[in-house]
């Protein structure tokens, strides 16, 4: 077995990406004086975990169904090139299931102990629900990846659910005024995956992949694209005035000029294809923005 092998078909660049949900709530959590280092370590672990197992089971479904080809634009994946076998991807799937899982159940138990059963359960069915959406975007026949869902289940988990979930983790509570920061989030998170699909539209079509970017068409996913962008700046600058309390929580402001300049190549690009390094633009201005946010939160 050559390891090298499982940590390219791991994807470790995606991580930055998942993990800023998990930042942007923990800091919220130092803001309202609510931090726990075991609470936030077990959850960027947590979260780590899930990633992982997305790309795993991307890499499967994607190979099995022939979707991985020599049309696709993107790296290499494993299936695709024989480095992993079908059979040895879906054993390293079980593990990190199983491994994700463990990791999990110790964060509930770390946050909520023995008396908060209500919390602990429906904690529980939110990471069964995490590893059943990370395993069926593209594994199984009716993958939702294929049928236009991913932007949604990719706004919901890498959005709401991580920042608002993280967020609870620390305080066990709810502040309705998150769902700004938590949807901004979301927003960059799915137009890293618009630009995905963009890029592996011409690919996904003739595999049947139908991706929204597939239903619509690139013109229509090049405005969705532009949409996703303002609206995350016109969200967190909504929160920002919202709570505004210093000129410091306007250092966000710093993570946005990468991804103007991102938006001013999108539209002087017609070839989709040629879009593939905006990925790494967007997901690490992404990055940026959950720590800049955060410490204005903070400081």
């Amino acid at each position: 077995m050559d390891v090298k092998h499982y940590i390219e078909a791991a994807r470790l660049r995606t991580l930055p990406l998942s993990l800023s949900g998990i930042i942007v709530g923990s800091f919220l959590a130092v803001s309202q004086g609510a931090f726990n280092w075991k609470i936030c370590v077990l959850a960027l672990l947590t979260t780590t975990g899930f990633q992982i197992l997305s790309n795993f089971a991307n890499d499967y479904g994607d190979g099995v169904k022939g979707t991985d080809n020599e049309d696709r634009v993107g790296p290499e994946r494993a299936l695709q090139s024989g480095a992993i076998s079908p059979k040895q991807m879906l054993r390293t799937i079980i593990i990190t299931i199983v491994i994700t899982l463990s990791i999990a159940i110790g964060l509930i138990y770390v946050s909520f102990g023995k008396d908060n059963f209500l919390f602990s359960l429906v904690f529980f069915i939110l990471g069964i629900c995490s590893i059943v959406a990370a395993i069926k975007y593209t594994m199984g026949s009716n993958a939702y990846g294929y049928s236009g869902l991913g932007d949604v289940f990719v706004f919901l988990f890498f959005g709401l659910l991580s920042v608002l979930g993280s967020f609870f983790l620390f305080t066990k509570q709810i502040d309705w005024q998150l769902l700004m920061p938590a949807s901004v989030l979301g927003c960059l998170s799915a137009a890293v995956l618009n630009l995905n699909n963009m890029r592996d539209h011409d690919s996904d079509k003739k595999s049947k992949k139908n991706t929204l970017v597939v239903k619509m068409g690139l013109q229509k996913a090049r405005v969705y694209h532009y949409v996703l962008i303002v609206l995350s700046f016109i969200l967190s600058v909504m929160y920002v005035t919202l709570n505004y309390e210093s000129p410091i929580q306007w250092l966000f402001l710093i993570a946005f000029i990468p991804i103007g300049f991102h938006l001013k190549r999108v539209v002087n690009t017609e070839d989709s294809k040629l879009l593939d390094p905006e990925l790494k633009v967007v997901a690490l201005s992404t990055f940026l923005f959950s720590l800049l946010f955060g410490l204005g939160q903070i400081l």
